[in-house]
């Protein structure tokens, strides 16, 4: 469980990061046809609730083609793909981005520009540099939520093999029985276990937590 969890929040929190950062920087510094609107769709996500699309998306991902070590094969359920793909593109890290982006000096991106620089050369030599504040704020919040993520991982695994601390928690206290005692204190001290890392990284990072406030909310 605790390996799972690791290994999905990590790889999922780099993803987002990387993939909304990359997102924003096209909807503050690039001009394209549909950009309002595409923007404001990504923005019209977050007032969806996700227990309403989590049977669809399920459905979905049950349909998706794979190709495994196994071979070609139809459906991404018990897997780790599955509970990381689909939170790789995730609306809030996008608009929070984008804010973020709208705040920085537009003369850097014109002076790379002129300099010969292209658009990715410019994000990743140029943006990135300035974004570690802006990384580290919605790292924390990208990580907070998928380490709490629980109806997902519920849908989509079966394996205990494949099952993350939040729902192995709810299979602990589900075995509750005669030896009442001894569950509860397997109960508590996964509690701890589940706890403690987002205790470490609020206090590593508390110094940018506050900035997630205000993040977009000043500009210059």
């Amino acid at each position: 469980f605790i390996f799972n969890s690791v290994f999905i929040t990590v790889v999922t929190v780099g993803l987002a990061l990387f993939f909304g950062s990359m997102a924003a920087f096209s909807f503050a510094f690039l001009e394209w046809r549909g950009r309002d609107v595409i923007f404001s769709i990504v923005l019209a996500t977050l007032i969806i609730p996700f227990e309403t699309i989590a049977i669809p998306l399920l459905l979905e991902v049950n349909n998706l083609p794979w190709i495994s070590a196994q071979g070609f094969t139809i459906g991404w359920l018990n897997s780790y793909h599955v509970q990381i793909i689909p939170w790789i593109a995730d609306g809030l890290t996008i608009f929070l981005f984008t804010q973020y982006f709208k705040g920085l000096p537009f003369e850097l991106i014109e002076a790379a520009r002129i300099d010969g620089a292209g658009e990715f050369g410019i994000f990743i030599r140029v943006i990135l540099p300035l974004m570690k504040p802006g990384m580290a704020v919605l790292g924390i919040f990208t990580f907070m939520g998928n380490w709490n993520n629980f109806l997902w991982p519920l849908l989509v695994t079966s394996s205990i093999n494949m099952r993350v601390l939040p729902v192995g928690m709810a299979l602990i206290r589900g075995g509750i029985g005669e030896a009442n005692i001894l569950v509860m204190g397997q109960v508590m001290a996964g509690s701890t276990l589940v706890a403690v890392p987002m205790v470490i990284v609020f206090l590593v990072f508390q110094r940018y937590f506050l900035q997630g406030i205000t993040i977009g909310a000043i500009k210059g």
